[in-house]
């Protein structure tokens, strides 16, 4: 055992804490709380003036694009940002910026077409035995590169109690449903309690195989992962957890303790990642990124092209970045830190994988490959 704990304090220790930031006079029992996280979100000017040098572009985007999509930053993730670099990465992904106000002619309201597979109000149901059920419309930080910009942070759009309930009562009666990704929002917005109600029920139900969470809370407010949370979770096992870490910056010890506290549990984490430009769109930086989730014990599961959303189209890259991302990942590490690039399909299409072309000919039953490295063998068919 002792040997275990200095291994893992080994490895903790290339994490660096996040610390407070502006708020170093707050209490540790308020900092670690995550209702206090949540009730102190950077909402307005005055309080991001007090945690960056905001610029004219930042305070004009502010004004001019918070009644459509709030700003909202918990103070942990607050102190991640640089406050002098409007382009540090996670500043980019919390702060408004002018580029949000272009909606291009191929932007989509809803890219994904969720609401037209929708049975019920809250349960998109497009693949044969999965659905996702939308839970809460509140996120710890409003992503400016969100999706769901038609629904998260919109307090109107909220899934009421009679919402849940029928959409519970569609999952409950549809026999061929095996597997639910409960969503939000952030689901990890609501209670212990309202969780596991939704859970419990789910987990009663003899053809539910599958429970997913998907949450962002192990980045942006990872002092929601409670004792009393993960014992209420573990009753209900298996559980698996899908987070979304985009940059490397973003695994801090205090991510990494939540992330061993879940693995330790025994519940399974992958990583969502988006392929954001300006952010991540650097083959370096996605294999550090990767190699620092692996050593959290996340698994990298996807790399999206960014969605059509409504003003993001500044944070889209050509697709053949994420191509070029792949190719520098396969082959040269370890196959586990290699995510599967994938196109959400506008319109409702599902994922689609994108890979690197790795067939240089196929005549009959001959094949000709190459490796990572460029080089060419041939495969032959029985």
């Amino acid at each position: 055992m002792a040997v275990q704990i200095i291994t893992v304090n080994k490895v903790r220790e290339r994490f660096q804490p996040a610390g407070k930031g502006v708020w170093s006079s707050v209490p540790d029992s308020d900092w670690h709380s995550w209702i206090w996280q949540q009730q102190q979100r950077i909402k307005s000017m005055e309080q991001l003036e007090k945690a960056i040098n905001v610029t004219p572009d930042e305070r004009l985007a502010f004004e001019k694009s918070n009644e459509m999509f709030h700003m909202g930053i918990t103070p942990y993730y607050a102190t991640l940002m640089d406050k002098d670099d409007p382009n540090c990465p996670v500043r980019q992904q919390s702060v408004p910026k002018t580029s949000e106000l272009t909606i291009l002619a191929t932007d989509l309201e809803d890219p994904l077409a969720e609401e037209r597979d929708m049975p019920v109000p809250g349960v998109t149901h497009r693949y044969p035995d999965r659905v996702l059920f939308y839970t809460t419309h509140n996120c710890p930080v409003y992503c400016r590169h969100c999706t769901r910009k038609r629904k998260v942070s919109d307090p109107g759009s909220a899934a009421q109690l009679a919402q849940l309930e029928n959409g519970l009562k569609y999952i409950e009666g549809n026999k061929a449903i095996r597997d639910v990704i409960i969503s939000g929002g952030d689901p990890l917005s609501l209670g212990d309690d309202r969780l596991e109600w939704i859970i419990s029920r789910l987990r009663a139900c003899d053809h539910i195989e599958i429970i997913r969470l998907g949450s962002r809370n192990l980045v942006t407010l990872p002092f929601r992962i409670t004792d009393a949370f993960i014992n209420m979770l573990r009753k209900y096992h298996p559980i698996h957890i899908n987070t979304h870490f985009n940059h490397p910056k973003e695994c801090t010890r205090e991510a990494f303790d939540t992330a061993a506290k879940l693995a330790d549990a025994g519940f399974t984490l992958g990583n969502q990642a988006v392929l954001l430009k300006g952010v991540n769109d650097d083959p370096a930086i996605m294999k550090e990124l990767m190699h620092r989730l692996m050593l959290m014990r996340i698994r990298p599961y996807y790399i999206y092209q960014c969605d059509l959303s409504q003003g993001i189209s500044h944070f889209r890259t050509p697709i053949e970045k994420g191509i070029e991302i792949i190719e520098a990942l396969r082959g040269h590490t370890s196959g586990l830190c290699v995510p599967h690039f994938v196109v959400d399909a506008p319109g409702g299409g599902g994922k689609i994988p994108i890979m690197p072309n790795y067939v240089v000919k196929h005549e009959g039953k001959q094949w000709t490959l190459r490796n990572y490295a460029k080089k060419q063998y041939t495969y032959y068919e029985p």
